[in-house]
């Protein structure tokens, strides 16, 4: 019988395509998931991902973690896009002429460390096999779980958060109280512009003011005879205050995002980071400018403030650490780890200063040294690596070095030599806090593969066990 083109078609067709190629191209026994579950799943996981990024959880965890919830329903592959301010989810099923896209806007970034780790807790049960409805069920509770604690503990542990740097810089119990009344004051001045829905911009300024003002009236104490008094540095009260407002920037989680390749997530928390920042600047000066006008203006410090002795430091940390856990709506666990974590750390930048590094560069050992044992024990013990991160490295914050630069720039007046004196130091500020950025971010980078190691061993044990 004659060849016909037809079967030179198909002789061409077997030479070129394998049996298993051909079986792979068979896709009528593949699980056919409809519009409507797909659009539940994807709903599911795009609220799951608002969530962690609003309480601050990185855009790079944020995208794998709706990529898992996706896949653990069947729905493979997944195209996730997360920005600085919205999340779009899409899958393309089979045979549909349109992909299932949704789209989350993200308001505003309010850190809620234990709503994090619920979150992340039921990310690991519905991988386990939760079905849908519950899980949309737990999703839904978990979101409006009211925060942990009350305003006034939150404006207290801030208060204790000052108190904190206080001790690190050796300070008399005059000057720890006075401290922690400063913060306060501040703390519930932005607490009550927040209230009245006024941009934190401005409620960083206002922050900054008072406690600018409140530092400089302190030294009036010593005209009650209290001995105390004669031994309050009123740089050290800004200093405290300082690292308060900049406790809740997410310098970290700005450079963790820009080296995952979020470039848009990345310059909008640098953005924000860059103008909170200055909001703080604004009303140190501010401040600086009234007292100085009400005649009591203060003279800049030749030298760094020195850190008093070596226990006090640690213990200074330590109280940092808790505080910054407890205003972040950690549970106790997270409180008990950050405040360990906050020990390593410390000791890893004393260590590095030990030896001869300068300033900045023990900083950021510090801060990878924190960063890499926090990623590490996170996965141990089931809690959020960025909220004891974040705790562990913000003793380190150069919040004295912030305000001795703008008060040489503001008093600096005709003279030149007292100008660049308080822009180096400035500039020596950013410096540390760019090594922090990199030694976190560089800490957690090289614990993941750790972590990942360890989870590994664990689910093999768990299978020999079993």
């Amino acid at each position: 019988m004659p060849l016909t083109p037809g079967h030179w078609l198909s002789s061409l067709r077997r030479l070129t395509h394998s049996a298993a190629d051909a079986a792979s191209l068979d896709t009528t026994l593949l699980p056919v998931v409809d519009e409507a579950f797909a659009t539940r799943v994807l709903d599911l996981a795009i609220r799951i991902g608002e969530t962690m990024l609003v309480v601050g959880a990185p855009a790079n965890e944020v995208t794998l973690t709706i990529v898992r919830v996706c896949e653990s329903y069947g729905l493979d592959p997944v195209h996730v896009d997360v920005t600085y301010n919205s999340i779009t989810v899409a899958h393309s099923r089979p045979g549909a002429s349109n992909p299932t896209t949704l789209l989350r806007v993200v308001r505003g970034s309010v850190p809620d460390h234990a709503k994090l780790q619920n979150l992340q807790a039921l990310v690991v049960e519905i991988r386990d096999g939760l079905a849908l409805d519950d899980a949309v069920a737990r999703c839904r509770a978990i979101r409006r779980l009211p925060f942990r604690y009350r305003p006034a503990i939150v404006v207290a542990s801030q208060a204790s958060l000052a108190a904190g740097v206080a001790i690190m810089f050796g300070a008399n119990w005059l000057a720890l109280m006075l401290s922690f009344v400063a913060a306060a004051l501040a703390a519930t001045t932005q607490h009550a512009m927040a209230r009245a829905r006024v941009p934190y911009f401005f409620a960083q300024i206002a922050g900054g003011f008072v406690l600018t003002v409140f530092a400089a009236l302190s030294p009036l104490l010593r005209y009650t005879g209290v001995d105390a008094a004669g031994d309050i540095r009123p740089s050290v009260i800004v200093a405290s205050g300082i690292v308060l407002m900049l406790a809740g920037l997410t310098v970290v989680g700005a450079a963790q995002d820009a080296i995952d390749g979020f470039a848009l997530t990345a310059t909008g928390r640098i953005l924000e980071l860059t103008t909170q920042t200055l909001g703080v600047v604004l009303g140190i000066l501010a401040g600086l400018e009234t007292v100085r006008v009400m005649g009591l203006g203060m003279s800049p410090p030749s030298n760094a403030l020195p850190l008093g002795p070596l226990t006090l430091q640690f213990v200074g940390a330590a109280v940092i650490a808790i505080a910054v856990a407890v205003y972040n709506g950690a549970g106790g666990r997270i409180v008990f780890v950050s405040a360990a974590l906050s020990l390593v750390a410390w000791a890893g930048y004393v260590g590095a200063t030990a030896i001869g590094f300068e300033v900045a560069a023990a900083s950021g050992v510090g801060a990878f040294i924190g960063s890499f044992a926090g990623i590490v024990v996170a996965y141990r013990l089931h809690v959020p690596s960025v909220a004891i991160t974040t705790a562990a490295i913000l003793p380190l914050v150069p919040g004295a070095a912030v305000f001795r630069g703008l008060l040489g720039v503001v008093e600096s007046g005709e003279d030149a030599a007292v100008l660049m004196t308080g822009v180096t130091t400035l500039a020596g500020a950013a410096t540390i806090g760019i090594a922090l950025a990199v030694g976190a971010s560089l800490g957690i980078y090289l614990g993941q593969p750790v972590r990942a190691t360890l989870s590994s061993v664990t689910r093999v044990r768990a299978r020999a066990r079993g």
